[in-house]
């Protein structure tokens, strides 16, 4: 038994030897893990900024665009076509205008009729010139290269004429025994004048090229026109139209005209 426990001690003795020399072999960590991997792994290097702004130029480029200005000249065909199947009317109309800024035009039209006026008891005929002088401006928002107008203006006209009372037919409150004959007069009055406000509401297209095709829609009130006499009134003024209801008068043209550009303008892009 004495020497069972004497051999035990010696392999126990033996074995706590060995595990401490083992332990003196094993080298010690002087940091954890996760820092000697930062410690190896090197900065990443940093990245250029790009300013968005700077992208978007870059990226999106916006075309410069310019706008014609200059004059535009033509002629009311309506007028010029009428004396072909109305005998009574023999008529012609310049028109024209210039563009001032992007919306605005100053336009003109004039004129020269000679009209015969038949009424339920007078045949006049009416000869005479016209001017009218306005703007227009151009409701309608183009884009790309297009020069579409639709507008609404005013214009000021006066015209200087001439009245010459062909017939007339007296009234008779009993006709009795029918209506009176008509009675042939020739009398002429010169020197007459009148001017009128207009609303104007029109589209102009371009066709081809510089030639546009044009239709326009007109009120007219009459503002002061000097009468032929007390007992005769201007049943139709130059420029102004036939009379109805007293000051109110209408009317209406087809024009072609041809633009002739003097300079141009650059667009300025909106701010969104």
């Amino acid at each position: 038994m004495k020497h069972t426990l004497k051999y035990f001690f010696s392999i126990w003795l033996l074995l706590f030897l060995f595990l401490a020399q083992a332990q003196d072999t094993i080298p010690k960590k002087t940091s954890s893990p996760r820092t000697k991997i930062q410690g190896d792994i090197p900065e990443a290097p940093k990245q250029a900024t790009v300013n968005p702004l700077e992208a978007a130029k870059t990226d999106n480029i916006i075309p410069v665009k310019k706008d014609r200005y200059g004059l535009r000249v033509g002629v009311d065909l309506y007028k010029l076509t009428r004396g072909l199947y109305d005998s009574n009317y023999k008529g012609i109309e310049l028109v024209g205008d210039y563009r001032l800024t992007k919306k605005y035009f100053l336009a003109a039209e004039l004129g020269s009729e000679d009209k015969t006026t038949e009424d339920d008891r007078l045949n006049t005929n009416t000869k005479g010139t016209y001017l009218k002088v306005g703007f227009d401006y151009n409701a309608y928002e183009n884009w790309l290269d297009m020069e579409n107008i639709i507008s609404i203006g005013l214009r000021y006209g006066v015209s200087t004429f001439s009245q010459r009372l062909n017939s007339y037919k007296t009234y008779n409150a009993y006709p009795y025994w029918g209506e009176m004959p008509w009675k042939p007069s020739g009398e002429e009055f010169n020197g007459l004048t009148a001017s009128w406000i207009e609303v104007v509401t029109g589209i102009k297209v371009k066709v081809i090229n510089n030639i546009f095709v044009g239709f326009s829609l007109r009120l007219n009130v009459l503002v002061a026109d000097k009468k032929p006499s007390d007992n005769f009134e201007n049943l139709y003024i130059p420029g102004f139209n036939r009379t109805y209801a007293g000051n109110f008068g209408a009317g209406f043209n087809y024009t072609v005209t041809y633009f002739v550009p003097l300079y141009k303008k650059t667009v300025k892009p909106k701010n969104k």
